[in-house]
């Protein structure tokens, strides 16, 4: 599991800091986590290769979210893409980005389809043999979902010598790694687990976008493996946070802790702070494996 943070500061972008845009690449799959201003540019900064992003997922329509999204569609036309695209967001996503189309008449070339969120409540919105995503309902100004995307279990490890010794023949080795029991060459049924290992752990990662301190998320954030959370806002200025419906970096810890999260980054910073060091020494004060979102910065997980 690999994160790129593309921008991972609130609001406005500054000279050398972009607003909130992350590529999360995950059992072979390059998922686009909201697109603010400059994120197309950023995406060609870190070698981020456009034609693997077949889904984006927009949190919320503040601008500062989803202002690059338009600019990125309308590269993707330029660049001959024919690729579908799938956009996840809120119900008006598809409106706001199809009336610039519109006016500026300059349809994609390529299979465009926006599914729109509207329920309050965690919701399965996509899903494969390999990935799922749900959404991670927020309180914020505006209607707001995070998203949780989990590994489902891959295959079962073999183990050959035992496969061998059990006499089972090599055409049953990929329905044991898929989990069966298989009959041997003598018609003897053989238990999976006696012939093959766990695979690897299934990874997951929540990203908590712009939001106030939210208790009600935990049960579904529970045990993720990595957990974005954002954190405007130092405890100086918790009133702040309260006032806009953002978070402190010790109240995303506290969220961390409680959902029992392996690690915890932090970002969507206000600008207003030059010494990201202190959202890590306060968030640790709670929660202690603590990690820094910071533009261009790739995390393996």
């Amino acid at each position: 599991m690999k994160l790129t943070i593309l921008g991972c500061y609130s609001a406005t972008p500054r000279a050398l800091n972009n607003t909130t845009s992350q590529v999360l690449e995950i059992n072979n799959h390059m998922f686009l986590i909201d697109c603010g201003e400059g994120t197309q540019v950023q995406l060609r900064k870190h070698k981020v290769k456009f034609n693997r992003i077949k889904h984006v997922f927009i949190s919320h329509l503040h601008g500062d979210h989803f202002f690059g999204l338009v600019g990125l569609i309308s590269t993707f036309r330029l660049l001959t893409r024919e690729t579908d695209l799938h956009i996840y967001g809120p119900k008006g996503i598809k409106e706001v980005v199809t009336l610039q189309m519109k006016l500026a008449d300059s349809w994609t070339n390529y299979k465009l389809y926006f599914h729109e969120l509207t329920s309050k409540k965690s919701e399965l919105i996509f899903e494969d043999d390999k990935v799922e995503v749900r959404t991670i309902p927020l309180n914020h100004r505006v209607y707001t979902n995070g998203f949780l995307f989990k590994e489902k279990p891959g295959l079962r490890k073999l183990d050959v010598d035992a496969a061998e010794a059990a006499n089972i023949d090599k055409a049953y080795y990929r329905k044991l790694t898929q989990g069966f029991d298989v009959e041997n060459e003598e018609g003897k049924i053989i238990k999976n687990e006696t012939v093959t290992t766990t695979g690897s752990t299934p990874k997951s990662y929540a990203f908590c976008s712009d939001t106030m301190y939210k208790e009600d998320i935990i049960p579904i954030i529970k045990d993720v493996d990595v957990l974005y959370h954002e954190s405007t806002f130092l405890e100086k200025h918790a009133h702040l946070a309260a006032k806009t419906k953002h978070s402190t970096a010790k109240e995303a810890a506290k969220i961390a802790k409680k959902a029992n999260a392996g690690k915890l980054l932090l970002g969507h910073y206000s600008t207003r702070y030059d010494d990201l060091k202190l959202f890590k020494k306060e968030a640790q004060e709670v929660f202690e494996e603590v990690q820094l979102s910071e533009d261009g910065k790739t995390f393996k997980f």
